[in-house]
């Protein structure tokens, strides 16, 4: 990613002249504009096409600052699934009205948060380029708060059994950033889920006293008829065990 600051610093030449250096290089076909004062170089297999560059990641910054890579799509960076998406999911501080974009060629889906709640993120290098990313403790935490950017409660449940089998599984931090975030049906799905996996029991016990009143659903897409009482989670038929009507 090329920025104004860049060729400032480079080249020595005040902002402005900087600014219409890098737009006549995109004039001419060197560079791919993608934000406002950033830009791409271009590469041969892009020009003529919508596609800007093959690793997509590069351009969260610029369209989407203050934001994160999170969701399903930091659960494929972090080996928590196998399974591949077409998306590149983002959480960002900027209001959104549209919740799928495509943007150079790579479809985006976003969810907004406020920024004071971006938080548990790392730091990546992709080809020069500084990109955020949910760790994958906080990647956990933001698919039990809001199952369908995690690919829906199955397929988050299956990435909570993978966390758990993980060197690095933190139970303490799981429940600080499940704290931060401020969602109790979270403890409700955390807990709820562990319980039904070799390992989980204990980290099922630290969610006991941060259950909130009332209840909610295990995923908010599917109809929950019958709930459990112990962590106060309406759930579908096929993931009740003990429940009542």
């Amino acid at each position: 990613m090329i920025h104004v600051d860049d060729v400032v610093i480079a080249l020595q030449l005040d902002r402005t002249g900087a600014a219409q250096r890098l737009s006549r290089w995109a004039e001419q076909g060197w560079l791919r504009r993608v934000g406002r004062g950033a830009y791409i170089a271009a590469s041969i297999d892009t020009m003529g096409s919508d596609r800007v560059l093959d690793d997509p990641w590069v351009l969260v910054p610029a369209l989407f600052a203050p934001a994160y890579i999170g969701g399903r799509t930091a659960a494929e960076h972090w080996d928590l699934t196998e399974q591949i998406f077409k998306d590149i999911f983002v959480l960002t501080a900027q209001p959104v009205r549209q919740k799928r974009q495509e943007r150079h060629g790579t479809l985006f889906s976003l969810k907004h948060i406020h920024e004071r709640k971006i938080f548990g993120t790392k730091h990546v290098w992709r080809r020069q380029t500084r990109v955020a990313v949910s760790d994958v403790h906080r990647t956990i935490i933001d698919m039990l708060d809001d199952p369908p950017i995690g690919g829906g409660i199955q397929h988050v449940s299956d990435c909570l059994a993978a966390y758990l089998r993980r060197d690095d599984r933190n139970d303490e931090k799981l429940v600080d950033y499940a704290v931060r975030l401020g969602n109790g049906a979270v403890f409700k799905r955390l807990g709820f889920l562990t319980e039904r996996f070799p390992g989980g029991a204990e980290l099922g016990r630290h969610c006991e006293p941060h259950l909130s009143g009332g209840h909610a659903k295990l995923d908010p897409v599917l109809d929950g008829p019958l709930v459990v009482a112990k962590w106060r989670l309406r759930v579908p038929r096929r993931w009740a065990r003990e429940e009542t009507p």
